[in-house]
């Protein structure tokens, strides 16, 4: 009896693992094409640089330039054609700014879309996060040309990084909130936090669970989409427009917050209110060495990449 209950165990297994492996990694998922769209890759290193060079440090740590990073994110969603609302944030009697840009409809399920503009400390922050607010104002000229059918909001988010750091603080928290005290109904929330940093060699990806590398690859050349098993659904959405969208590998991720770097930005601020949130990135310090350090420079990032994330964004924004 023995003898012959020990192929059926192994295949117990071999299920539990490959379902294990489907909920978590979303295999066989089909490409959803979307219209062509031209990225300006120029613009992209542009605002990149702006803000880690011209406004650096741009931290809570330095106000007069946290502040300038502000009104530049403000004046680039004008000039890119958005009507944007701010919203103050006030922490320890100071007051920051979120700054909102909307587009579509006013009412309907809504889609948010946002990246913080603080960096931390003295670092310049080029991946951390000037690469995700690049691609915040790129996809702002984009929908201002040609609004989406959907409720969708932008938005560029103060204070994400320590001290104020999973607090009450941040201001991606204040803008959930809002939201939350408005009944709005929130679609989806994703999160661009560093999408700027890419390595084709092998080994030049790690993982925060050893057998992750069993699933994914080593090379750091792809985006990766992170959200909770709740999400599950719209992470095959996402993923289908992603893989449509553009030619840069996409991997995908649902795993619980226990899991190291699955929380690490704005959309956790959406996951205390119970709203469904994702995060796109390049995986930050598990592949990135410069993460909060001097060398997060404008240098290292690759913008033909960064673009790719944003074609893929707006493939979301006008089809998800």
């Amino acid at each position: 009896m023995h003898l012959k209950r020990v192929p059926v165990f192994l295949l117990t297994i071999a299920f539990i693992g490959s379902v294990t492996v489907s909920c978590v990694t979303q295999p066989w998922v089909k490409a959803v094409d979307s219209p062509d769209v031209n990225v300006d890759v120029a613009a992209l290193e542009r605002h990149v640089r702006a803000l880690a060079e011209d406004f650096h440090p741009r931290s809570v740590d330095n106000p007069a330039q946290l502040q300038a990073a502000g009104d530049y994110v403000l004046a680039q969603m004008r000039a890119a054609g958005a009507s944007p609302d701010i919203q103050n944030v006030e922490v320890d009697g100071a007051i920051h700014r979120n700054f909102i840009a909307r587009f579509g409809p006013a009412t309907g399920p809504l889609l948010v879309i946002g990246a913080h503009y603080d960096s931390c400390g003295q670092t310049p922050g080029a991946d951390d996060n000037a690469s995700g607010v690049a691609a915040l104002l790129e996809l702002t000229r984009l929908l201002a040309q040609n609004p989406p059918a959907q409720s969708v909001e932008l938005v560029a988010y103060t204070l994400e990084e320590p001290p104020y750091f999973r607090t009450d603080s941040m201001g991606s928290y204040w803008h959930a909130r809002e939201l939350a005290s408005r009944k709005r109904e929130v679609r989806l929330m994703i999160s661009m936090e560093m999408i700027g940093f890419y390595r084709d060699g092998p080994k030049t990806q790690s993982f925060p669970v050893a057998g992750l590398g069993m699933v994914y690859p080593d090379q750091g050349n792809f985006i990766a989409v992170v959200g909770a098993y709740r999400d599950f659904g719209s992470m095959r959405r996402i993923k289908a427009l992603f893989k449509g969208a553009s030619d840069l590998p996409v991997e995908t991720i649902n795993a619980p917050e226990s899991v190291t770097g699955v929380d690490f930005s704005d959309h956790a601020s959406y996951w205390r209110f119970d709203m469904p949130a994702l995060m796109v990135t390049d995986t930050a310090f598990l592949r990135n060495p410069n993460y909060h350090e001097p060398g997060d420079t404008p240098e290292t990032l690759d913008y033909a990449r960064m673009a790719k994330v944003v074609r893929a964004m707006h493939a979301v924004a006008m089809q998800f």
